[in-house]
């Protein structure tokens, strides 16, 4: 016996042949375009990434290590001693600096033999191994309104408040916070 197949006349319903995996496509598509539009408002308006150049920030901060940057922290809360800030270099802002703040408006910092006071206080700073202490001594200084004195953890290497004198805060546009490369420095920054 012979047989013959006659052709159906295709389902109004089904999908047209060749498109059934769209709509899983389309939802990938949909799924990454939203992933790329929250990575790039975090990265816009929260959290930047960024790699440190240099050794000022040693031992904390190794030349090469990637760090995230808070660039909205500051609406919320002050910026404190302490806090580790990323700025635009006073003498040329094309430049960012990543330093730690030791004087807020109105402190006195002075430097004597290397120790750091702050409105006559030593200034208890155990991020600064004794091998990276600078031995000079400078002049007291008052801290200007709405400016920071920054200082570099490697003070022997470290190009800061002492020789450009405190940032204004317009220049300060985020905080450090965490590491994560490489991989064993992966934390918060202290």
């Amino acid at each position: 016996m012979t047989t013959v197949e006659i052709p159906q006349p295709p389902d109004p319903a089904a999908p047209p042949s060749g498109t059934r995996h769209l709509p899983v496509v389309a939802v990938w598509v949909r799924d990454l375009m939203v992933s790329l539009a929250i990575s790039a408002f975090i990265i816009i308006f929260l959290y930047q990434p960024v790699k440190v150049e240099g050794t000022s920030m040693m031992p904390g901060l190794e030349d090469q290590e990637r760090i995230f940057v808070n660039k909205f922290v500051y609406r919320w809360e002050p910026i404190a001693r302490g806090d580790i800030v990323v700025f635009r270099y006073p003498r040329d802002i094309s430049k960012s600096y990543i330093k730690r703040v030791i004087g807020v408006a109105g402190d006195r910092i002075r430097i004597d033999s290397g120790q750091v006071y702050v409105n006559g206080q030593a200034a208890e700073e155990d991020y600064v191994p004794s091998d990276y202490a600078d031995a000079r001594s400078y002049p007291e200084i008052t801290v200007p309104v709405n400016s920071f004195f920054v200082l570099g953890d490697h003070r022997t290497m470290s190009n800061d408040s002492r020789d450009f004198g405190p940032v204004n805060e317009r220049f300060i546009y985020g905080k450090a916070v965490f590491g994560y490369w490489p991989m064993e420095k992966l934390g918060r920054l202290r």
